[in-house]
């Protein structure tokens, strides 16, 4: 297993959000369950997974990591059906896809990006909550991702190791969990893919606005520096010009009178 994938990268600054780390309940206090790390015959990082699933609002695991050579995710799903995504943690449903697009499309928009992509119409949305500032984990408190919104349509960038789940047996002690869970949540037995319709909205408005603020506080700093360079500086070195040559001449003429 590559070193690599022990390394937490902080993901970029549009999905910053304001909780930057996470409360005890995270999980419900349950890890990852262990099946994960051969998910679909892969090779996924266990520590990476309860770190970024469990103890985590903020990072993700590294860009591109869906393509390293032990993961290689496009290279396990079947290109001719929908796959369906499972909650690491508790093993709910959370995204089918694709869905009203191709593979390839599902598959370039993931690459390209870094991490697996889904769409509004993909998502389980009564399994996943989406923060007003776009940080989104599931109903059992699995931390997912985040939502950056491309094109005026919500984009779900989601971490791997946290959607590499299977469902529950009732024997495993994380199925306490569903019971713990809002009734609104779709449990497995209660799930149908063929029959599913999500009801997210294309663009929920969720997303970090924290770019923006920063775009504003550097614009405001660049306008602010272009008048006192350009404005306020210029007059106030001809204002002091202007009052050295005034102690000059004053002092000229006191020399006069001295002289004389």
């Amino acid at each position: 297993m590559r070193i690599s994938a022990l390394l937490l990268s902080s993901i970029p600054s549009a999905i910053l959000t304001s909780s930057a780390a996470a409360n005890e309940q995270q999980c419900y206090g349950f890890t990852p369950m262990p099946s994960m790390v051969t998910y679909l015959g892969a090779s996924l990082d266990y520590p990476t997974a309860d770190r970024i699933c469990c103890h985590n609002h903020r990072f993700a695991e590294y860009s591109g990591y869906l393509a390293a050579p032990e993961v290689n995710l496009f290279g396990r799903l079947d290109p001719t059906a929908e796959t369906v995504f499972y909650d690491s943690v508790c093993g709910i449903p959370l995204f089918v896809a694709p869905r009203g697009r191709s593979f390839e499309e599902f598959k370039e928009e993931s690459l390209h990006h870094g991490w697996p992509s889904f769409r509004p119409e993909e998502i389980i949305s009564e399994n996943v909550i989406i923060h007003d500032d776009g940080r989104m984990e599931s109903r059992c408190l699995t931390h997912l991702g985040h939502n950056i919104p491309e094109g005026g349509v919500d984009r779900y960038c989601i971490d791997l190791v946290c959607v590499a789940g299977e469902p529950l047996s009732a024997e495993d002690e994380r199925f306490k969990i569903l019971s713990m869970m809002h009734e609104s949540t779709i449990v497995n037995h209660e799930f149908d893919a063929t029959t599913y319709t999500s009801s997210a909205e294309d663009f929920s408005g969720k997303y970090g606005k924290f770019p923006t603020n920063i775009v504003v506080a550097v614009s405001s700093v660049i306008v602010a520096g272009l008048i006192y360079f350009f404005g306020v500086r210029p007059m106030w070195k001809k204002r002091k010009s202007e009052q050295w040559k005034k102690v000059e001449q004053k002092g000229t003429e006191d020399s006069g009178d001295v002289t004389n």
